[in-house]
């Protein structure tokens, strides 16, 4: 055994209370194998070996074979998961730990995929299962889990009778949802029984931008130019641009689904680049996904720090299209894009336009603590 897989198979049995108490020194090496298989083929043998062993496990080990889920590799975790699945299939008659498997679901530090396996292995033997648990998981951390609680709500608002009544059920469901499938479903029924939705802010879309343009972008030669912005966000600044001198315009959406549509803006054009600086202020550093639709090419930074780069036109536009990970720190950070247009004639690629939101790993909106909380497309003049 590796120094490497001896210290992992003591950390678990350490850091794992469950182990120490419900399963051997053989389950926790063998776990250790699996956890340790690489992509590449490496410990593929071992993996498999103990992969037939902890298929013999008793199921009351169901747990721990569960939590050496947390913090793998994705192959690493479907070998796991096959296992417990295994483990489960032995048992008939419903005799499955339950307890331990619904104690092991409502602690939300494992794997997602870990502990939406031990919810469908409850439901298989217990029918109460659905109404029992998933109306508790509105606010968890697993999006599947989420999302099931979320359809339920939904299924049940719709028997819930008087207009209060039904708006309550909907925005109970409405505030949980991360899927855009479910956030649509829910808002259009508050819509319907009017009540206000403030989508941007659900999302966490960005609106207030300052907006720079147009420059030379013609024959697609100014995708790797560094324009006077990469250097340095000077708002008061004039450039030269590609029809003449350029200067910053302020520019609030008021698209319930944050498109700062450019042509509004800066005018048609074709062959161009426009900049977008925002600034936005964080309660604490805090790691963040910045999320972009746009059907253009474009690249974001944060803080000076380029996050991504995505040399792609006119393949369509959606929500979260393009996925940047950045960290934020304490009080202002700023937020520059590079929206980059070609000179395509097709009616389909006249678009230049970009959405742009700041979130959690789950979708969940993290806001800007200059940020109204009413209506934000009553408010224009306020920096989202």
């Amino acid at each position: 055994m590796t120094l490497r897989k001896a210290l992992f198979t003591w950390g678990l049995v350490l850091a794992v209370p469950a182990l120490t108490q419900a399963a051997d020194a053989d389950l926790a090496k063998n776990l250790a194998k699996v956890r340790a298989v690489g992509v590449k083929g490496e410990g593929h043998r071992e993996a498999g070996a103990a992969a037939k062993a902890l298929a013999q496990a008793n199921p009351a080990d169901l747990p721990v074979i569960l939590a050496a889920m947390d913090g793998t590799s994705v192959l690493a975790e479907n070998w796991l998961r096959g296992i417990a699945e295994a483990v489960a299939q032995k048992e008939s008659g419903g005799k499955l730990p339950v307890a331990e498997l619904e104690k092991f679901l409502g602690q939300t530090k494992h794997s997602p995929r870990a502990r939406r396996l031990a919810y469908e292995m409850i439901a298989g033997v217990d029918k109460s299962a659905e109404k029992r648990l998933i109306p508790t998981l509105l606010d968890d951390p697993s999006l599947e889990l989420r999302r099931d609680a979320v359809a339920l709500a939904l299924t049940d608002a719709v028997q819930v009778e008087g207009k209060e009544a039904s708006t309550a059920a909907y925005r109970k469901a409405f505030q949980a949802a991360r899927d855009n499938d479910q956030i649509k479903q829910s808002a259009d029924k508050l819509k319907e029984l009017g009540a206000a939705v403030d989508l941007p802010t659900h999302y966490g879309f960005l609106l207030t931008w300052q907006i720079i343009g147009p420059f030379d972008n013609t024959g697609d030669k100014g995708w790797d130019v560094a324009y006077p912005p990469e250097a340095k966000v000077d708002l008061a600044a004039k450039y030269a641009g590609l029809k003449g001198e350029v200067a910053w315009k302020e520019t609030t959406s008021t698209d319930e689904l944050g498109i700062v549509d450019l042509t509004k803006v800066l005018d048609k054009h074709k062959g161009a680049i426009a900049y977008a600086s925002t600034e936005f202020i964080a309660e604490k550093d805090q790691a963040v996904d910045l999320r972009l639709g746009c059907i253009n090419a474009n690249k974001i930074w944060l803080n000076g720090e380029e996050l991504t780069a995505n040399h792609v036109y006119h393949a369509g536009q959606e929500i979260d299209q393009y996925l940047a990970k950045g960290k934020m720190k304490k009080g202002k950070n700023a937020i520059l894009l590079k929206i980059c247009q070609n000179e395509q004639t097709e009616m389909w690629a006249q678009g230049w336009q970009f959405q742009l939101r700041v979130c959690d790993t789950i979708g969940t909106a993290v806001l800007s603590q200059d940020r109204p909380l009413a209506k934000t497309a009553a408010l224009p003049k306020i920096r989202r």
